[in-house]
């Protein structure tokens, strides 16, 4: 697959609790970063790039007080404005998820997709994978539908314990 190529949903929903080259993932969901930046006009200012490789650097959801240690630790100013504004503008684009469970974020792997996948969070390490939510939207719309509610708005996270954890204990 080209860095240029959508990565299929059902592709990537376990890539976060998976052996594979980790360099060549972030590296490949940064190309996709960037070509939707381009193509949707998005500055991606450095705090911004920065934030983005940092949430890339682990599969695990990160709090906003984490991303800014990190930006302190590189010598970028130590103002909490700093990281929630990069934080939002990556979730307002697509290039991140809130974990709301964690009050966290998490680098989307399919920056180029338009999506809403349930968050699979590893209540041990917060590893974090995304997995296709069609069908799990399609039940709720149903259940949903048959009670005369109209949903909005969607956020779906599944609690578990992921591989190396499981193995771990």
């Amino acid at each position: 697959m080209s860095s240029g190529d959508a990565m299929p949903e059902t592709d990537s929903h376990a890539i976060a609790f998976t052996e594979h080259d980790h360099s060549g993932c972030a590296a490949d969901v940064m190309a996709r970063a960037d070509a939707l930046a381009a193509r949707e006009g998005l500055r991606i200012t450095p705090v911004r790039r920065r934030v983005l490789e940092i949430l890339l650097e682990a599969h695990r959801a990160l709090g906003a007080y984490e991303v800014l240690d990190r930006l302190a630790e590189e010598g970028h100013a130590r103002q909490p404005p700093v990281a929630y504004r990069a934080l939002e503008f990556l979730t307002a684009n697509g290039l991140a998820h809130r974990v709301e469970r964690l009050n966290a974020f998490t680098a989307c792997m399919q920056p180029d997709a338009v999506h809403s996948p349930v968050l699979m969070i590893c209540r041990a390490c917060n590893a974090v994978a995304e997995a296709p939510a069609e069908p799990v939207r399609r039940a709720l719309g149903t259940i949903a539908a048959a009670s005369g509610f109209e949903i909005e708005r969607t956020s779906i996270e599944a609690i578990g314990c992921c591989p190396a954890c499981r193995e771990a204990s």
